[in-house]
């Protein structure tokens, strides 16, 4: 089986950074897409952040120049370092890992972002 293992949300006063970490693990040699969705309460799901195997990369609008998305291909690891945060970047943070047709999703890691 295959598990996504996601560390580095907390709480954090808006301006401030959090660092995500997202590590697949188990029967998989490489994944082709790695990401976060994230979502709050009373919104839809959205993409966060992807990026492939071969380092390109796409960010929503709402973070982009904030949030950068990196990874590490022998460890089928990405990163999410968030800087600048607000309000509305709270929310609960899933990290998927595509491979081929499947999808694997992270357990979740809450991020909140307030006074």
């Amino acid at each position: 089986q295959v598990q996504l293992v996601e560390s580095g949300g907390g709480l954090v006063q808006p301006g401030g950074s959090l660092r995500l970490s997202c590590a697949a693990s188990g029967s998989i040699f490489s994944t082709d897409t790695m990401g976060w969705y994230r979502q709050a309460p009373g919104k839809q799901r959205e993409l966060v952040a992807s990026i492939t195997s071969g380092g390109s990369t796409n960010y929503a609008d709402s973070v982009k120049g904030r949030f950068t998305i990196s990874r590490d291909n022998a460890k089928n690891t990405v990163y999410l370092q968030m800087n600048s945060l607000k309000p509305e970047d709270t929310a609960a943070y899933y990290c998927y890992a595509r491979k081929t047709r499947v999808t694997y999703w992270g357990q979740g890691t809450q991020v909140t972002v307030s006074s």
